[in-house]
This record gives C-alpha cells, structure tokens and sequence, in this order.
C-alpha cells in the first residue's frame, strides 16, 4: 500500500511541477509597458522551495521531494536549447531580457539546491536511544 501511496505522489509532484516550470519559461518575455517583469523568477524561487518541502510533507519521502527541483530544472535546461526548426525559449535577447533569463535560470537552480539540501539534511524519523551515555551532568569527566 505504501508503494502505491509513493507513485500516487510521484506522479502528482511530477505533473504539478511540470506545469509550474512550463509557465514559469513562458512568463519570462513577460513585460508591462515595454519593462520586463520577472514575475518568472519569483515563481521559479516560491515553487522551488515550496514544492519540495510540501513533497516531502505530504509524501513522507525524501526521494519524492527531490522530484519537483528534478523536473523544474530538466524543463529550464530543456527551454533553453535551440529545438530542430529553430525555436528557441529561454533567449539572450537584450539587457533586460538577458537579465531576467539569467536570474530565472541562476535563482532557480539555488532555490532547488537549498531547498533539496533542506529536504535531504532533516534527521530521519528513528530515534537513537542514549541512554547510559556519558555522566548525565552535560560535562564530560
């Protein structure tokens, strides 16, 4: 039962962070009167950290957790590569453009790693015993 719980899951995380990564890409040529908003980058930080955590929270997996930052950066990497027929997603462009590409892709890649890093450092569920360790006092003798 517990291995159909985790697949469950999986795909959840999977296809909700696929749809997020997706939007987030085409958000970035996002402007408002002529200036670039980078509504994109704020997204890919919020859903970064937030998916992770709510992975492992709602699945109790650490492998689970890991999946959002997997496909959040397999989606950027995938945008950012020149398809057969010439399109191309995630672009040099100009200044302001270039910079909000690069912030969605360099902030994007730290939420993940910080937030999967999070994920993976939180002590297991067991419990050590240390009972009869050391004097009981906190000082060593």
């Amino acid at each position: 039962m517990r291995v159909l719980g985790l697949l469950g899951w999986s795909l959840v995380v999977v296809l909700v962070s696929a749809w997020l990564a997706v939007v987030e890409v085409m958000w970035l040529p996002l402007r408002v009167g002529g200036v670039a908003v980078p509504l994109s980058v704020v997204g890919a930080i919020a859903g970064n950290l937030l998916l992770v955590a709510a992975a492992r929270w709602l699945s109790g997996s650490r492998a689970v957790a890991v999946l959002p930052a997997v496909v959040w950066l397999v989606v950027a990497v995938a945008g950012a590569m020149r398809r057969p027929e010439g399109d191309l997603l995630i672009t040099g462009g100009d200044g302001a453009t270039q910079a909000v590409n690069l912030a969605f892709l360099l902030l994007g890649v730290v939420a993940a790693a910080f937030a999967v890093g999070r994920v993976l450092g939180e002590p297991g569920r067991r419990t050590v015993s240390r009972a009869g360790a050391g004097s009981g006092n906190g000082g060593a003798r």
